[in-house]
């Protein structure tokens, strides 16, 4: 995450003027994301992330309706993948390095790494790793040709969580903040190609 991470509270998000709108979404979804990825679901409240995002509960509720609503949010990996995947498979593997940390930046934080906390726990969060499963990974799957596709779609799917956390556990100073996209690409690449192509 390059500059600031899903669990770092927002900084003042002047969400409740139009001047604010898009900001002030994006920090309700990070606190969410957060919260319901650490969390039992039926110890998040509205109150809680809405003083993460530095908003006001009834901005939440405004935008989103309900606390279901935002965990549907939150639990949606589409948007990202729609992203990731918009690549011909010979050239998937590079497209797939350069969207990610695109996206890290857009979104400042990780667009899939939230699936990683969600193991092991037996609540509501199964959703999280059964979206993961359908937004990412089995469609990844359909799109390989060749012997292995599922189990060679869950390692590329394991190596772009891997990429992030890597990304995300050496910030701000590590080399990987210092290093740039096309670098990380030319480094990362190959080794998800080999996948995509099943050599």
């Amino acid at each position: 995450m390059s500059t600031t991470d899903e669990s770092t509270p927002a900084r003042s998000a002047a969400a409740d003027g139009e001047s604010g709108a898009e900001s002030g979404r994006d920090a309700i979804v990070r606190a969410a994301r957060r919260a319901f990825t650490l969390r039992p679901y039926a110890e998040v409240t509205m109150r809680g992330i809405a003083a993460a995002a530095g908003v006001s509960p009834s901005l939440i509720v405004k935008r989103f309706g309900s606390k279901e609503a935002l965990f549907n949010t939150v639990a949606d990996f589409r948007t990202a993948a729609d992203e990731l995947f918009a690549a011909p498979p010979a050239a998937l593997g590079r497209h797939l390095v350069l969207t990610m940390v695109e996206l890290r930046d857009r979104f400042r934080g990780d667009p899939l790494l939230r699936v990683v906390f969600s193991l092991g726990i037996e609540d509501e969060r199964t959703l999280l790793r059964a979206r993961f499963r359908e937004q990412v990974t089995d469609r990844l799957a359909a799109s390989l040709t060749g012997p292995d596709a599922q189990l060679r779609a869950e390692l590329i799917a394991g190596q772009l969580l891997g990429l992030g956390a890597t990304l995300s556990l050496h910030r701000p100073d590590g080399a990987g903040a210092r290093t740039s996209a096309e670098r990380l690409a030319d480094l990362y690449a190959p080794g998800l190609q080999r996948l995509i192509d099943g050599s």
